[in-house]
């Protein structure tokens, strides 16, 4: 590739428990030899955060589920990408998504799915997590990848009552696949482009 590839992570993060997964995914994309990551808290976003989007060739959203769907941070930034949309800016760039909530199942795949759309809507290409269900048999564990079970992105489940940095580590080394994955998966994308120009 001709340059280092651009990952960016675009979250709300509540209360910090979705900041801590979404420095997981950074780190897990960064672990990837010629990435760079830009992680962007949509709650404050700048122009210039704008013009790193524009200009990632991946963008992984994350935010908490709140009452079934998405953060209204969250949403209030999906709704100003539109001027994304109508200028077709993120055809094209890998997507990806992650979230937490209080319980276990807490119907966060309605909020993947939300993220899943937004991309699709964008001209995006969702990259799923990519990993078997974990905890799901006699020999499976709490300590396992993926031990919730989520299929379309990285989910993580935080007790409403503890801390940012109580959170299962199973549940930061999922979110660290993913970012390892979108990274993967990016650079393989931007290299076939490049041999087709």
């Amino acid at each position: 590739m001709n340059s280092d590839l651009r990952v960016a992570i675009a979250y709300h993060g509540g209360r910090g428990h979705t900041a801590r997964l979404a420095e997981a995914v950074e780190a897990g994309a960064k672990a990837r030899d010629g990435v760079v990551v830009d992680s962007i808290d949509v709650s404050r976003i700048t122009a210039g955060d704008w013009f790193r989007l524009d200009d990632a060739d991946a963008i992984v959203f994350g935010a908490p589920t709140y009452m079934g769907t998405a953060s209204a941070a969250f949403h209030t930034f999906a709704e100003a990408s539109s001027r994304r949309w109508f200028t077709a800016r993120w055809v094209d760039k890998i997507a990806a998504g992650f979230t937490n909530s209080g319980s276990k199942a807490g119907d966060k795949s309605s909020t993947l799915s939300y993220f899943a759309t937004l991309a699709a809507q964008h001209g995006m290409l969702w990259v799923s997590l990519g990993l078997p269900p974990g905890w799901n048999s006699t020999k499976g564990g709490p300590g396992d990848l993926n031990r919730l079970g989520f299929h379309l992105g990285a989910a993580a489940q935080s007790n409403v009552d503890e801390k940012p940095a109580a959170m299962h580590a199973s549940d930061l080394a999922t979110a660290e696949h993913l970012g390892a994955r979108v990274a993967r998966c990016a650079q393989r994308f931007v290299l076939g482009r490049e041999r087709e120009s």
